[in-house]
C-alpha cells in the first residue's frame, strides 16, 4: 500500500486538520470529506475511519486524489456535484468539509450534510466568510500580523489548480443560518480567517 506524505504542504486550511481529526468519533466506520480537493485530509481520515469517501467536482483535484490514494482500499474519490451526488442518506458516521461550502448554496449544503449523517454522527465544517461589520474588520486587522508571520514561517502554499471563490456570506449570516439548520451547533471563529461549525446529530 502506498504511503504518501501525510503533510506535503501547509496552509491555513491544513492548519484546521488536527481539530477535525480530533472530532472523528471513536470506532468510526464511514467518513465523508466534502470538497476533498487533492485528498490530503481524506488520507489523514483513513487513519481514524475504516472507510473514507471524498467528493469534489474538480476533475483535476480528483485525479490527484486518486493518484495519491493508489493501493489504499480504504479510500474512494468521487468526481461529482456534492448536492446531487449519489451518496447514501444516513450513510456516514463523520462528515467534514474544509473551505468548500462557500462554493455551494450554504443552507442546502448543510441540509445535505445533515441528511448524510447517521444518528449520533458528527459534522465539522470549516469555512470562509466575508467581513461585514465593524467588529469583523477589527478582528481581521488585529489578526493580520499573526496570519502574515505564520504563513511566512510555515511557508504556506497549496496544491496548484485548487478552485477558489470569494465568500458571499458574512460571519453573522453564517452563524444564524447554521443555528437554524443545525440546532445546538457550536460555532467558533478562528484567527487564521476561518470559522468552524461542529454538530452531533441526535441519536
Amino acid at each position: 500500500m502506498r504511503q504518501p506524505d501525510s503533510e506535503p504542504y501547509w496552509n491555513t486550511n491544513v492548519a484546521r486538520h488536527p481539530g477535525i481529526l480530533r472530532a472523528v468519533p471513536a470506532d468510526c466506520g464511514d467518513a465523508l470529506d466534502v470538497g476533498c480537493g487533492d485528498g490530503l485530509l481524506a488520507r489523514k481520515l483513513a487513519g481514524r475511519a475504516k472507510r473514507v469517501t471524498g467528493v469534489d467536482n474538480s476533475p483535476e483535484m480528483i485525479a490527484r486524489a486518486r493518484e495519491s490514494a493508489t493501493g489504499d482500499p480504504r479510500l474512494t474519490f468521487i468526481e461529482d456535484d456534492f448536492l446531487t451526488a449519489g451518496l447514501p442518506d444516513q450513510g456516514f458516521d463523520f462528515v467534514c468539509s474544509v473551505t468548500a461550502i462557500h462554493h455551494m448554496d450554504f443552507e442546502p449544503a448543510l441540509l445535505r450534510m445533515r441528511e448524510l449523517l447517521r444518528p449520533g454522527g458528527t459534522l465539522v465544517v470549516v469555512g470562509l466568510a466575508r467581513e461585514v461589520s465593524a467588529a469583523d474588520w477589527a478582528v481581521l486587522v488585529a489578526a493580520a500580523p499573526v496570519v502574515r508571520v505564520t504563513k511566512v514561517l510555515r511557508r504556506a502554499r497549496g496544491p496548484e489548480g485548487m478552485p477558489v471563490a470569494d465568500p458571499r456570506m458574512g460571519y453573522g449570516q453564517v452563524r444564524a443560518a447554521a443555528r437554524e439548520v443545525l440546532p445546538g451547533v457550536r460555532y467558533r471563529r478562528h484567527v487564521l480567517r476561518r470559522y468552524s461549525l461542529t454538530w452531533v446529530k441526535p441519536g
